[in-house]
């Protein structure tokens, strides 16, 4: 009689395995990252299960053999694909540390296929608990050395994944689907998902979270944190012998940062019949009736709307004996008001508040939600307006500058990518301080809070009305600026700081035009007065670069502006 260990044996000699892949998607870029390789046993077998293969191999003592099997039909596959990206192949520390790590035997695989080694991941799987911390250090700096990528698999479960981490460092970390299952609703999960991504960025690690199957799932953690861009699981696409090759179809167009519904009239937009203007009124008089929480009914025509019905008003008609032979044989259009107010789908909230605000008659309170040629969408009413308005207040808060109650990383990359998405021209700046760290250091850090809040007063006073003024951290901040204006108001910058920047110091420093501090060699150095220096980086109309892309670039610009002595601006001259 065959044993299970018998089968193993016959499907390893035979290479019967067969490899799927599951693209890891970048959200940030609407890329695919890479691709994970999972092998499955021959169709029909019961070792067709990965859980069961791996099992039966680790009693039968052939988990080397399988893991180095495996690895090698992926890299195979995955070049006679021809699949972009990284390869995210799985590898029992224990294969590791002893034929791999002896006979480079991934390296050899990838030179008979072709492929190079800084596009492979070796993605640790915790099957077995790693016994010799020194030995998979040295395993895991000698891949790196060969130009190999490490991946710590499933944090939050198995074997001491912490541990893992601090002690071998991997350049990428797989969250595990515990973490991220039911996360849009449950508090305890996003924080520690907050943290988990702190230590990340602390330790120049990018985690991928695992497990998505859910939209709301998906919207959560890119709510979250647009630093976590890494994202696999189902609701991309299941692991498949022929996988997508490009992101298009994987990611939703809603889950863009670019539109945010939560911020336009179409996110309040409730669907509320309308009735044609020919109706008889007694037809809707029936209706508010059998409808008590109907408030207003649109009046539309040829899929445009003429007024709205009010239920207050309408049935005070009927109070009267008489008002039924009065109102029976007339027809809603004589009744309905015409002067309300009407909204496009696309109004951002905080204009559309400010017009029903605005109204004297305070009968604004329902209103008219059209699409961009004028056809009736739906109704909208003040008190929803107003719940998502403090929805967005409260949240704008919470991702603030807690000095300078700016808008903080996240609301910059989302206001970013809104005005890319908006398709016309602007200017992204990024703005520093020079010295100022001599500064902090000579006067302390409560002097230094007063002039990171200067500046940033400065910053708004001098930036348009509709231009968007962000703080990045300590003396860091971010502008986007209309095209037409956008010099303008770096002049206006530069002379308002240079006019304030002396007030800052005491009476000698001030007149001697800096500070004499030791530097970090604790030679005596002499620091001018605090400068600012911006840093211009153009954005055409139609631009196809992603907020992501546009903040790195920056960052690198940034440190040409500060190359530059005194307040002074840097305009990246390669777009224009």
């Amino acid at each position: 009689m065959t044993t299970e260990g018998d089968a193993l044996r016959a499907i390893i000699e035979g290479e019967r395995l067969v490899v799927h892949f599951q693209p890891i998607v970048d959200a940030g870029r609407r890329t695919i990252h890479g691709y994970e390789a999972l092998a499955r046993g021959p169709e029909g077998s019961p070792l067709r299960s990965p859980v069961r293969l791996f099992d039966v191999a680790m009693h039968a003592g052939l988990l080397v053999e399988l893991d180095l099997l495996c690895r090698r039909l992926a890299i195979q596959r995955f070049v006679t694909l021809g699949l972009p990206g990284q390869l995210f192949l799985n590898v029992m520390p224990a294969t590791i540390v002893e034929r791999d790590f002896r006979e480079g035997l991934t390296l050899r695989f990838l030179h008979e296929a072709g492929l190079a080694p800084n596009r492979v991941v070796i993605e640790l799987t915790e099957h077995m608990p790693i016994h010799d911390y020194a030995l998979m250090r040295q395993a895991v700096a000698h891949y790196r050395e060969m130009g190999f990528q490490v991946a710590l698999d499933d944090l939050g479960a198995g074997h001491s994944s912490l541990r893992h981490w601090s002690e071998l460092r991997p350049d990428f970390v797989k969250l595990d689907r515990h973490f991220v299952a039911g996360i849009d609703q449950a508090p305890a999960k996003r924080e520690f998902l907050r943290s988990i991504l702190d230590v990340a960025r602390s330790l120049d690690c990018q985690l991928i979270a695992e497990g998505i199957e859910t939209e709301q799932e998906h919207r959560c953690l890119w709510e979250l944190d647009r630093g976590l861009s890494l994202l696999q699981g189902y609701f991309f696409a299941r692991p498949s012998e022929a996988p997508p090759h490009n992101v298009s179809h994987l990611l939703p167009a809603h889950a863009t940062p670019c539109q945010e519904p939560a911020r336009c009239a179409c996110s309040i937009t409730r669907d509320i019949a309308a009735v044609p203007p020919d109706m008889p009124v007694p037809v809707l008089v029936e209706r508010f009736r059998r409808h008590p929480s109907l408030r207003c009914v649109p009046v539309v025509d040829r899929g445009r709307p003429l007024g709205v019905v009010r239920r207050n008003a309408f049935l005070m008609l009927f109070t009267n004996p008489f008002s039924h032979s009065l109102y029976a044989k007339r027809q809603i259009r004589e009744l309905a008001d015409t002067q309300m107010l009407v909204a496009a789908a696309d109004t951002p909230l905080a204009k559309l508040s400010q017009r029903v605000t605005a109204g004297d008659d305070g009968q604004q309170e329902d209103f008219v939600i059209v699409d961009g040629d004028g056809h009736y969408r739906g109704m909208g009413n003040i008190v929803d307006l107003l719940r998502e308005i403090t929805a967005i207040q409260v949240r704008q808060a919470r991702h603030a500058n807690p000095l300078t109650g700016l808008p903080g990383n996240i609301l910059i990359n989302e206001t970013l990518a809104r005005w890319l998405e908006g398709g016309e021209p602007f200017t992204a700046v990024y703005c520093d301080l020079d010295h100022f760290k001599a500064f902090n250091d000579a006067y302390g850090y409560a002097r230094g809070d007063r002039v990171i809040i200067a500046v940033a007063s400065l910053l708004q006073a001098q930036a348009d009305e509709v231009d968007f003024v962000g703080h990045v951290g300590g003396d860091d901040f971010v502008l986007l600026l209309e095209d037409a204006s956008w010099r303008d108001t770096c002049r206006r910058i530069l002379e308002a700081f240079a006019t304030i920047a002396p007030d800052f110091y005491d009476d000698a420093e001030r007149l001697a035009g800096g500070i004499h501090l030791e530097n970090r060699q604790g030679v005596e150095t002499f620091f001018p007065i605090v400068s600012v220096s911006l840093a211009a980086r153009p954005v055409p109309a139609g631009t196809q670069d992603m907020a992501l892309d546009i903040a790195t670039e920056l960052s690198d610009l940034k440190k040409q502006a500060k190359k530059q002595p005194g307040n002074s601006l840097f305009v990246d001259r390669r777009i224009r």
